[in-house]
């Protein structure tokens, strides 16, 4: 290639802003975080602040921007990833300084080396009392995660989302390695990135938020992503202020498409709508040959399947939750999405629900008064939740339902029968006395006939000295009404015992 040339394409590449995910367990402050940045950041500059959910926002610092998206989980972030997405280029690993490594930090490490993606820890709550952040360091060397201070790569920053204390020694950070990625962008080529976001919405339509990683998107652009097309009518910041265009990092909030695309699906502009919906049409028809013809539903011999309908705010948290839905165990009880959908629960659902034998669970949605009484009608349980997590473990409960209860045997006495009196259909009234233990009324008898066991009954009635009795101890002798299809005989011996039934989790 001539070298006139190769410098036209690399000028065309110029720096571009990081984006940043921040992961870590649950209540450690990731939030907060986020909301202490944003308040720091961005409400002193904007009238208003921000107004709106995208799933991703920009801040400035030192005159330069970052981008953080705005995850409702690390299940968002990873179900992203693992449609090829490209989104995150450095991930914070916030970590309490009074807590330590828990279990969704030891998650977000999994994701993060998995994806090697460059790692900051932020170690937050240092305004609190009785703080370990040698030892959480320690933890986090023990997780493969080698802070600065123990001789390894990774940055560590002391923050408190309380005070503001190092946040902005964090974003300093962030821009530093920024700098070290030499993160760069194509802005001169038809602009190109990812949904990382989209909804229904009752008002305007379809709604994607588009990262944009190559090129500058205009208002009048049109955009075709992997399953849709549609014309931009109408382009927003994260602020919810109307834009003619932006550029490489930049999150928009875009209403023009046909239908709404899954997040992790990447989008160009096209030239014309023909030519949007002639590539969407082969696509698809690539697609359709690619994939398997529809077989029967493979249930294993004795498993169960549990069907639900599941309806989501975005359709980032729709495949946050199904992605969750892996961690559950399906080898006794098959989970089964008769269908999932992002908007508001409506009759079809309830209907869909009855025919199926399903139950509804909804996440950040309503159901509306009408929905609820059809509901409530034709006996179907919707269950709406605000956080995953919680969602997660309602399905897990109900799925729990189906289950084969676990039933352990608590043996409790043996009788010599010396006595037949008399039968009528399966009850029969025998006599005996107890030589082991105790018979109670309501347990279950094993008969044995020389040794062997040649099947059982139930204890309805106990007598003792001709008045009716609870129970018979050792040495005892006394009357017994017991229910069994095998007729007893004197000499036999009866080994009672109560089942007691407990419920299983999934």
């Amino acid at each position: 290639m001539p070298q006139g040339k190769q410098d036209k394409i690399k000028s065309n590449f110029q720096p571009r802003p990081p984006i940043v995910v921040i992961l870590g367990h649950v209540d450690h402050g990731k939030t907060s975080i986020l909301d202490y940045i944003r308040q720091s950041k961005v409400a002193e500059k904007e009238s208003g602040g921000i107004t709106q959910h995208i799933g991703a926002y920009q801040v400035e610092h030192q005159g330069k921007l970052i981008t953080f998206i705005d995850t409702p989980g690390h299940e968002a972030f990873s179900a992203m990833r693992s449609r090829g997405a490209k989104v995150a280029d450095i991930a914070i690993l916030v970590v309490a300084a009074d807590e330590g490594v828990k279990p969704q930090t030891k998650e977000a490490i999994d994701i993060i080396l998995r994806l090697s993606l460059p790692i900051i820890a932020a170690i937050n709550k240092m305004d609190k009392p009785n703080v370990l952040p040698d030892k959480v360091k320690k933890e986090l060397a023990d997780k493969n995660v080698v802070v600065e201070a123990l001789g390894g790569k990774v940055p560590s920053v002391f923050v408190s989302a309380k005070t503001g204390l190092g946040i902005n020694e964090l974003l300093d950070m962030i821009l530093l390695m920024a700098e070290m990625e030499e993160l760069k962008a194509d802005y001169s080529k038809p602009a190109e990135g990812i949904v990382i976001e989209s909804r229904l919405d009752a008002q305007r339509g379809s709604t994607a938020t588009l990262l944009i990683r190559d090129g500058v998107l205009t208002n009048k652009s049109i955009v075709m992503a992997e399953s849709v097309f549609g014309l931009i009518k109408k382009m927003e910041n994260f602020l919810g202020q109307l834009i003619e265009e932006a550029g490489p990092s930049c999150p928009v909030l875009m209403t023009g498409f046909s239908q709404v695309p899954l997040v992790g699906e990447e989008w160009q502009a096209a030239g014309s709508l023909e030519e949007a919906k002639a590539k969407i049409e082969v696509k698809a028809e690539q697609e359709k040959r690619k994939r398997k013809p529809a077989g029967i539903l493979a249930v294993a011999e004795g498993q169960k399947i549990f069907n639900l309908i599941l309806k989501a705010d975005f359709s980032g948290s729709l495949e946050a939750v199904r992605e969750a839905f892996g961690a559950i165990p399906q080898e006794e009880v098959l989970l089964r999405v008769i269908k999932a959908e992002v908007g508001d629960i409506a009759e079809g659902d309830v209907k869909l629900a009855y025919s199926a034998k399903a139950k509804i669970y909804g996440f950040r949605v309503k159901s509306q008064l009408a929905v609820d009484l059809l509901a409530q009608r034709q006996n179907i349980k919707i269950s709406l939740w605000q956080i995953i997590y919680e969602l997660i473990q309602a399905v897990r409960h109900d799925a729990s339902a189906f289950l084969k209860p676990e039933i352990s045997r608590q043996n409790l006495g043996r009788l010599k029968v010396l006595a037949f009196f008399k039968t009528e259909g399966q009850k029969q009234i025998i006599g005996g006395r107890v030589t082991i233990g105790k018979l109670e009324r309501g347990a279950i008898a094993d008969i044995c006939r020389n040794d062997e066991v040649i099947g059982n009954g139930k204890i309805s009635q106990l007598q003792h000295n001709k008045e009716n009795a609870a129970e018979l101890t050792k040495d005892q002798e006394g009357g017994v009404q017991i229910e069994s299809a095998v007729v007893i005989e004197k000499g036999d011996v009866l080994e009672v015992y109560k089942e007691e039934r407990k419920k299983r989790e999934l």
